[in-house]
């Protein structure tokens, strides 16, 4: 049985059809697996207080071990910790709490069953200045708190003053106390009549005395006079 030209070149197009969908699908499975591209590590201070991320941006939601090593020349040092994440596309993340140190390396193993078992490359490096903490004021140094303002803290000139002042104001009180005696004389001599006039209104009375007097006697010799006569 010969095939016709026709059939034979529409078999040779469905053929390139489905080896062309077959390297899409390919293509797109590849895209979506899950491999060591898709995670990343930074390492970042909260607080005073260090931490290491780790971000799986794995579309397809695979579960991943992720394992954090302190290296220290190329050996590592110590197990920081593992932890479990699922991937999003968006980006899951895990955080390891470490207190690390300037311009420390840590590994980042990724374990994926069938698909990934490697490390995140780079290997991560903290950066220079480290996580900055807070310093504790100094033991003698007093706080604000706990210095006195000026109004709390009496001095010795404040305590004294009112000594002071008190004895200042009693002493004006000695004198007041005295003044009314001097007072009260010159009041007693104004109402006895004891002032500068005393001897002028004693000369007069004394004049009268003598005109009085002169009076009855001329009075007391004319009558004799006239009894003589």
């Amino acid at each position: 049985m010969s095939i016709s030209r026709r059939t034979a070149r529409t078999v040779r197009i469905l053929g390139v059809a489905s080896a062309s969908t077959a390297l899409a699908l390919g293509v797109a499975g590849n895209a979506l697996a899950c491999n060591i591209r898709d995670f990343s590590a930074v390492a970042s201070c909260d607080n005073g207080k260090g931490s290491i991320t780790v971000t799986d941006t794995d579309a397809s939601g695979k579960e991943a071990t992720v394992t954090v090593y302190l290296e220290s020349n190329g050996a590592d040092e110590k197990k920081v910790g593992t932890e479990t994440v699922k991937g999003t596309r968006e980006g899951a993340t895990v955080t390891f709490a470490e207190d690390w140190a300037p311009k420390a390396q840590y590994r980042i193993h990724i374990d994926v069953p069938g698909l990934v078992n490697e490390d995140v490359s780079p290997t991560l490096t903290t950066s220079a200045e480290g996580c900055a903490k807070e310093t504790p004021a100094p033991s003698g140094t007093p706080t604000p708190s706990a210095t006195p303002t000026p109004s709390e803290t009496p001095s010795d000139s404040d305590s004294a003053t009112p000594s002071a002042e008190e004895s200042s104001s009693t002493a004006p009180a000695a004198v007041t106390d005295n003044a009314p005696s001097a007072a009260a004389g010159e009041s007693n001599l104004a109402e006895t009549g004891a002032d500068s006039n005393t001897p002028m209104i004693a000369g007069i009375a004394g004049a009268l005395v003598v005109v009085g007097g002169g009076a009855v006697f001329f009075g007391m010799r004319r009558r004799g006079a006239s009894k003589a006569n």
